[in-house]
């Protein structure tokens, strides 16, 4: 019987084992503990930002290039054709929202004062 072990041998052997144990069971304690957990759930949102962040660097870059493109001619320089209009229609739609911004501020006004009137 070549393979029967000597006390000494399996003494070492669950020794070694309870070591090992002991290991993973502290491996274990790391990973549940309450700490570990939000910092790794940190770190994935933090990384679920950082990817939302460089994909909307890289569509708003497209979009600005795409516009610059439409409104600088190769050689540089602006293109008044199509910034007047642009520049038109933005300033009218400006115009609008100050309007109803007005408009809704005067009934808001007009509404408060018959609330007041009706309470005297």
């Amino acid at each position: 019987m070549s393979d029967a072990r000597t006390p000494a041998q399996i003494e070492a052997d669950i020794a070694r084992r309870r070591q090992e144990l002991a290991v993973t069971l502290d491996e274990i304690g790391v990973r549940v503990h309450p700490k570990t957990i939000i910092g790794d759930a940190k770190a994935k949102a933090a990384s679920a930002v950082d990817r939302t962040a460089g994909r909307a660097y890289v569509s708003v870059n497209r979009v600005v290039t795409g516009v610059r493109g439409q409104l600088v001619s190769e050689e540089g320089g602006p293109r008044m054709e199509r910034i007047v209009p642009a520049a038109l229609l933005v300033a009218g739609l400006v115009g609008l929202l100050a309007l109803s911004a007005r408009s809704s501020r005067s009934a808001k006004a007009s509404r408060s004062s018959r609330c007041a009137k009706r309470r005297r």
